[in-house]
């Protein structure tokens, strides 16, 4: 294969791997505390003994848009919200992972949960375990209470460095050293909605899909260009 075509064949590489991460933020634009992630290109520039330089696209590196998404007013006593920066922490079977999105549940053991059952922690760290009985009630500083007597400190963080976030699965990131939030306030009774723009992510899948249906069709011809000068050497 000649340069041309390696060249082609990274950007198409980067071309379908950026359509797989639109076609999941389009699947998701519904789900609460959702991230939308983009897809980063990067140049990769070697100097060739042919003389110019060979140039090629990498879509490799994902981009998590941390912009926030509207409040659904929900009721539930367990749906929680953050308004700011930051994440809830949640223990999970490989580790804390991080996550916006807020509708919890009361566990067997007293435990608030996720849906999934990934406990939430607290300021510290630690799993909110809470008493029996009593109204839930949280504070805008994330202070749980039961009955009228505070319980804990849910806890929100976020990365030390935000290239360091990466989407695992669902809703759930992980990222390096993390560091308290103070400044963001939480709301009850409410979940964060996506902040995926359907409208927008349908306008860069088609725009992606036309560049790849390019390519493909320039590699389709630079193929074909091969084979009759391989056919016409051959006669």
């Amino acid at each position: 294969m000649e340069s041309t075509g390696y060249v082609t064949l990274g950007r198409q590489s980067g071309l379908m791997r950026e359509m797989q991460v639109l076609a999941n933020n389009i699947a998701n634009g519904g789900t609460a505390g959702f991230r939308r992630e983009g897809v980063v290109f990067s140049e990769y520039v070697r100097r060739t003994s042919e003389g110019p330089s060979l140039s090629m696209a990498r879509g490799e590196a994902r981009h998590v848009d941390l912009r926030e998404g509207a409040l659904q007013q929900t009721g539930g006593r367990f749906d929680f919200a953050i308004r700011g920066e930051g994440f809830f922490l949640v223990e999970t079977p490989d580790g804390p992972r991080l996550t916006r999105a807020g509708a919890f549940l009361p566990g067997p053991d007293g435990a608030i949960v996720t849906p999934e059952g990934h406990r939430l922690l607290d300021a510290g760290g630690a799993a909110i375990i809470l008493p029996p009985g009593g109204e839930i009630a949280l504070g805008a500083d994330g202070t749980l209470s039961a009955g009228g007597q505070p319980v804990a400190r849910i806890g929100l963080w976020q990365p030390q460095e935000a290239t360091s976030l990466r989407h695992v699965a669902g809703t759930l990131f992980e990222a390096g050293d993390l560091q308290p939030v103070d400044a963001a306030r939480l709301v009850q009774g409410s979940l964060e909605e996506s902040n995926v723009r359907p409208v927008e992510e349908v306008a860069r899948l088609i725009e992606v899909q036309r560049a790849y249906e390019f390519g493909q069709g320039f590699m389709d011809r630079e193929d074909e260009r091969l084979r009759n000068v391989i056919r016409t050497l051959g006669e």
